[in-house]
């Protein structure tokens, strides 16, 4: 006879009576959600994420059902994980229920995957924070901003609950404290105390040795003279490395959000070097660092004080009325807004122009949209108000929340777990190197580029009192855009690109906003794409692609011969028309933040 179940005042465990109790909550809890939000005092929450995160609870009241069914799958993960934890106690393989993406160096050290217990710990993890973030992106009825900034800071406690930011759950901070007997920890703490700022209760976690480097000595060692100056801008001329050289100069725009030194670290990825060396006359200008003093400097002081006057004063110093033309970033955005205004006033200096990873068109801003809001901007904009600028500093903090394993916990990990010393590297002493922004062009850049997307749009925005149109933009132009960029999405600048009525080259490099554009041909590094048709859509664009090796910079070298003339003799900074102010790097530079 059958063994019978004993009797038990616990009933049988029915999902669908679970399911249905849980809507029954929900409903009364989205009503006294609703009843709270319409009474609660909202406090200071200059981020929004009070509000966010209550309108993704209430979201995710009204659909336990895929609450529940992210719990099921997750439990299915964790069954299937200990079973194979248990397979490899007795010796056998099993494949991994969960791995780490492919750009995730988190778990890198062998440790995590030959250790049972690491591996185990490792996968639980993954398995936990891909379900938080799978519930939280499957979140209905949201507006878009609201749910990008919740994935966005979900994503953020979600790193910061890793395994490897912690001291008893990561084996090579374990080992390390056994081998140094502790000192890495008391050694941490000292790091730890150094790095915070009492004054404004911040942590700012070095990630370089600043020591070792020095502009001029080390790092922007590229030999010219500042040939002109004025409140916002130096115009550097750099010495020739040709006996000839092309007649039009190349004059460069690099943002002011950070130094125009990333073009010109050391000798071995230096583009400014690799310029000169192919045989242009290259002009950069070399942005101030602006106190309170500049706050009423806006958009349209740097078109006038920015690209309008290095033109003149490279007309004055080698007599050439057209040049050719390369914007970075923000001052990719800037070298469009001055064509369009060149246009109203039938001007054509600029034989050609070339966009680094450029936003013109701002409809998806990518993961920087979520620190641009009406409630955010209105407590930045009075912060500005009181300082006169935006601290650099902050700036600095919101790239590095864009990829927060690689630039704050890695870090974090190494100085104050670790206490090792950061390791000297010059492209992370230019990240630290921050500007500051005055407060009237950063709220117009924020307010009318980011919040409300309207310098694409024709007449939207002035320039001079002078209504423009980026889309009467004909200046043959070159695009180089990074796949990775975490700053300005590849397929938000393809948009931009798409605007313009002249011909257009769209070249899309692999890695960073960085590391994509600071790309040596001799480092042989990353590659890129091509395309000699602008497709509708940037999908099918890089769909019908042909990918390269190595660096774009020849391609571009190709591109822009033609427009470049023909050989004259080398230029030397000071022999021209214009009497030399002093060396390079110059002195606006060095003003750090």
């Amino acid at each position: 006879m059958a063994a019978t179940r004993p009797e038990s005042d616990t009933p049988d465990f029915d999902p669908r009576a679970l399911a249905e109790a849980v809507v029954n909550v929900a409903g009364q809890s989205h009503a006294l959600m609703q009843a709270y939000l319409s009474h609660q005092s909202r406090g200071f929450d200059p981020l929004g994420l009070n509000r966010a995160f209550l309108d993704l609870t209430a979201s995710l009241m009204q659909n336990p059902q895929k609450i529940l069914e992210a719990q099921f799958s997750a439990w299915n993960s964790y069954l299937d994980l200990w079973l194979n934890m248990a397979n490899r106690v007795l010796g056998q393989e099993s494949d991994p229920v969960a791995s780490p993406g492919a750009g995730d160096r988190r778990f890198r050290n062998d440790v995590w995957r030959e250790n049972p217990f690491f591996d185990y710990l490792k996968q639980t993890y993954l398995v936990a924070a891909n379900t938080i973030q799978s519930i939280v992106a499957d979140a209905e009825g949201l507006d878009e901003k609201t749910a990008r900034k919740v994935e966005f800071y979900t994503k953020q406690y979600v790193d910061a609950l890793s395994p490897t930011n912690f001291l008893m759950t990561n084996p090579e901070v374990m080992q390390r404290t056994i081998d140094t007997n502790g000192q890495n920890l008391l050694q941490g703490l000292q790091h730890f105390v150094e790095d915070f700022d009492p004054e404004s209760g911040r942590l700012r976690i070095r990630m370089t040795d600043h020591e070792a480097f020095e502009l001029g000595k080390n790092v922007a060692v590229s030999p010219g003279k500042v040939i002109f100056q004025n409140e916002l801008m130096q115009l550097i001329q750099y010495a020739p490395a040709t006996e000839q050289v092309f007649k039009r100069p190349l004059l460069i725009i690099p943002p002011w959000i950070n130094k125009y030194y990333i073009l010109d670290l050391q000798p071995k990825n230096s583009l400014i070097k690799w310029l000169v060396e192919q045989g242009h006359t290259v002009f950069v200008i070399s942005w101030v660092n602006p106190d309170e003093s500049l706050r009423d400097k806006g958009f349209e002081d740097y078109v006038f004080e920015g690209p309008l006057a290095a033109l003149e004063a490279v007309e004055a110093a080698t007599g050439e009325k057209e040049v050719n033309v390369i914007g970075y970033c923000i001052g990719g955005t800037l070298l469009s807004a001055t064509l369009a205004y060149l246009n109203t006033q039938n001007r054509a200096p600029f034989a050609s122009a070339t966009f680094f990873v450029t936003l013109i068109d701002f409809t998806d801003p990518g993961d920087l949209g979520v620190f641009v809001d009406e409630d955010q901007l209105t407590v930045l904009e009075q912060e500005m108000h009181d300082k006169g600028y935006h601290d650099g500093k902050e700036m600095a903090l919101t790239f590095n929340l864009l990829r927060s394993n690689d630039l704050i916990w890695s870090f974090y990990i190494n100085n104050y777990l670790m206490g090792k010393e950061p390791f000297p590297f010059d492209l992370l002493y230019w990240n630290a190197d921050s500007t500051r922004m005055p407060a009237k062009m950063h709220s117009t850049y924020l307010r009318r580029m980011y919040l409300e997307n309207s310098f694409k749009d024709p007449g939207a925005f002035t320039v001079g009192g002078v209504p423009i149109d980026v889309r009467s933009i004909a200046t043959p132009s070159y695009f180089i855009s990074t796949e990775d960029d975490h700053i300005a999405p590849w397929k938000s600048t393809y948009l931009g690109a798409q605007l313009f009525t002249g011909a257009v080259r769209f070249v899309l490099g692999k890695s960073g906003h960085i590391a994509g554009i600071v790309n040596p041909p001799a480092a042989n590094k990353y590659g890129y794409y091509t395309n000699d048709d602008l497709s509708e859509t940037p999908e099918e664009w890089l769909r019908d692609a042909q990918e390269h090796a190595g660096s774009w910079w020849p391609d571009w070298q190709a591109w822009v011969r033609p427009f470049a003339g023909e050989p004259v003799p080398a230029r030397v900074p000071g022999e021209g028309g214009i009497k030399p102010v002093e060396d390079a790097p110059g002195s606006y530079v060095k003003v750090r933040a």
